[in-house]
């Protein structure tokens, strides 16, 4: 039998989502998409270290808030009824707690670092903190997930050459439009049980075009993405990795097209594939200069 602390432990892990690592992949992708394009392929250790540790804090801090904000909701849907704040494991007290020395931890990251990437590190934090309380009057809260997963970007940026250009705000725009793609496709898992307790959704607002917006997301995706490689000069493994995630968006539409939950829910998932693969395709590209 666990002990008191070691179930009180995993209830915390539970709530940082500590055994469910996709959000943090897709939020460490584009970030890292950043870093690799700020430095020319050869971004500063120091730099990346923390990149990646604050993704890691800061997905587990929005997943606490996210809880806290929907705790009266969760017990309501098939999927989330057993969270440890829905459940009771965990008062919404010690979530707060938790959220707060979460958000701590990766502001004290961030501060050897240059005053740009501090300031830019203000609304990072407000935007994680408050995306989930916009499913309550935002129609696609989605793209406010976008913007929220987004700010790693000029971030990585702003930390790595003291500047934030044109190119940045381009990858946020090509991943604000993927992770509308991605979540509305998570967003279809549950639109049921959300139309029932009246949360909006991206998957809700589209209707019957649901699928058609995604595809259309993907589309400026991926668009976005091929301007990138044509005005910074990319190379060819970069054209290749772009090819491997339009063949997986096409798979993707096979999933999605009969709207059944676990397909949709499958299609979410693949998502952490095509943002590794277009990592890969730059780490490549750099390497083979």
């Amino acid at each position: 039998m666990p002990t008191p602390l070691t179930a009180r432990l995993s209830s915390y892990a539970r709530l940082m989502r500590i055994d469910k690592p996709i959000g943090t992949l897709l939020l460490l992708w584009p970030t890292l998409w950043g870093l690799w394009l700020a430095s020319a392929g050869r971004p500063d250790p120091f730099i990346l270290l923390v990149f990646v540790a604050g993704t890691v804090l800061m997905r587990s801090a929005g997943c606490v808030i996210n809880d806290y904000a929907d705790r009266d909701f969760d017990g309501h849907v098939a999927r989330t009824r057993a969270r440890p704040l829905a459940a009771g494991e965990v008062s919404p007290k010690e979530a707060l707690l938790l959220a707060a020395l979460l958000a701590l931890a990766a502001f004290l990251l961030v501060l050897p670092l240059n005053s740009l990437t501090l300031l830019l590190s203000l609304p990072a934090v407000f935007l994680a903190g408050s995306y989930p309380f916009t499913k309550r009057f935002l129609a696609i809260p989605q793209a406010y997930l976008g913007l929220a997963f987004s700010f790693g970007i000029p971030m990585a940026f702003a930390a790595q050459t003291g500047s934030v250009p044109a190119l940045a705000w381009w990858l946020v725009a090509a991943n604000l439009l993927w992770t509308v793609a991605y979540d509305t496709e998570y967003a279809m898992v549950d639109r049921e049980d959300d139309l029932k307790i009246g949360i909006r959704t991206s998957a809700i607002t589209f209707g019957r075009y649901d699928i058609a917006a995604i595809l259309l997301c993907y589309a400026g995706f991926m668009a976005i993405w091929l301007g990138i490689a044509l005005s910074e000069g990319l190379g060819w493994p970069l054209y290749a990795a772009l090819a491997g995630a339009l063949i997986l968006i096409a798979d993707q539409y096979r999933r999605i097209r009969g709207r059944e939950r676990m397909a949709c829910f499958a299609a979410f998932l693949a998502n952490n594939r095509i943002g590794g693969l277009l990592f890969a395709g730059l780490l490549a590209d750099f390497l083979l200069r």
